[in-house]
């Protein structure tokens, strides 16, 4: 890609804040989170989904933190787990004490529904004492009542004004470890909410579409939303809320990424929507490569197109590709034809190749740190 075909603005400059290890703004990589369904007081489960979150890619995960039961088992969930956890909390300022109590590496509320301001500063001094960030969590679903009032109903402008109320508590507490999130299912409310804050603060943003829906449908939403701010420089951190499995959120997340050239993981799957001249089923391979390959980290384009049409043109693109011919099909390595291979071993020789790409990645990676 040409410097002439960047499309995404110079990212926004803010502050960078930690959560755990994992910068977040700044020149740090947008990181990608997502949040448990699990019951907390279930630690197995709580645990189990953490990892399968963390071999997903999730740089940071969240969990709910509802009542007294979670709030005592969060140092064994934060003791087996890896990755960063925040802790969500929503009305009680003795759950947010008890989650720093417990090691967590990051809170999410909104300090004006966790009581008065005495409340306030003690949530707030504590988390100064350890080191630890907190995330003002706007939501138009939950706007206090006097700016819905104001405004009448839910919008950007009682959004913004929400999140500088929170921000300016915090400030008067001396208090800069911050970033800041504005979710709406309606994706114009969203993005507008973003770009007004963006020109009033300078904390790092993190990004979200709440309640977007169903695998299918809040992938679409996500990737709009998503997609419109990442691309105006906007975004430090992102969720994809979706009503499925959270590893799908991540895979989502890093997919979005992925497209905008923001960050690289995992195999880059390029495929051709298919038509009458495909010469091998492009559907059923892509479906199985992309759960055979799920497992690889490493960044790698591979192209799958059905046909001559634009076959060599993508496949030169990528470092494995394949073109379907008749009778047999033609495989590419790093742009250049390496062989003919029929439509039987389609499959197993081009996850062979990725494998074996990938071993020499690591093993250049291995001697390149050493």
């Amino acid at each position: 890609m040409s410097m002439r075909d960047v499309i995404v603005s110079p990212r926004r400059g803010t502050r960078k804040i930690m959560v755990g290890d994992v910068a977040v703004g700044g020149d740090a990589p947008i990181a990608v989170q997502s949040m448990t369904n699990t019951p907390t007081t279930d630690i197995n489960a709580t645990v189990n989904q953490v990892a399968r979150l963390q071999d997903a890619g999730a740089d940071i995960v969240r969990i709910s933190v509802p009542d007294p039961e979670s709030a005592e088992t969060m140092p064994e969930i934060i003791r087996q787990t890896e990755v960063p956890i925040i802790a969500d909390i929503h009305f009680s300022y003795k759950m947010a004490l008890a989650a720093l109590d417990a090691g967590v590496h990051g809170l999410r509320l909104n300090p004006g529904n966790i009581g008065g301001r005495d409340r306030v500063e003690r949530v707030v001094k504590a988390a100064a004492e350890r080191g630890i960030s907190i995330r003002i969590g706007v939501n138009a679903g939950s706007l206090e009542k006097q700016l819905l009032e104001e405004y009448g109903e839910p919008c950007a402008d009682a959004m913004v004004e929400s999140a500088l109320g929170h921000i300016h508590i915090l400030e008067e507490l001396n208090f800069s470890d911050i970033k800041v999130s504005l979710k709406a299912s309606n994706i114009p409310m969203t993005v507008a909410a973003y770009r007004k804050l963006a020109k009033q603060v300078n904390y790092p943003f993190h990004l979200g579409i709440t309640e977007a829906g169903s695998q299918f449908g809040g992938t679409v939403k996500s990737a709009i939303g998503l997609g419109l701010l990442l691309a105006d420089g906007i975004g430090d951190t992102i969720r994809v809320s979706l009503a499925t499995q959270p590893e799908e959120e991540v895979r989502v997340g890093f997919e979005i990424l992925k497209a905008l050239g923001l960050r690289h993981r995992g195999v880059n799957i390029i495929a051709c929507p298919t038509c009458a001249r495909q010469k091998f089923d492009v559907i059923k391979v892509v479906e199985v490569l992309e759960q055979r390959l799920s497992h690889i980290h490493e960044s790698l384009d591979v192209a799958v197109i059905g046909c001559v049409v634009n076959g060599p043109g993508e496949a030169r693109e990528a470092s494995i590709g394949v073109t379907g011919g008749s009778p047999v099909h033609l495989m590419y390595k790093d742009g250049k034809p390496s062989g003919k291979i029929s439509a039987d071993d389609l499959i197993e020789k081009l996850v062979a190749e990725v494998e074996a790409r990938v071993a020499v990645k690591k093993k250049e990676k291995g001697s390149a740190s050493g």
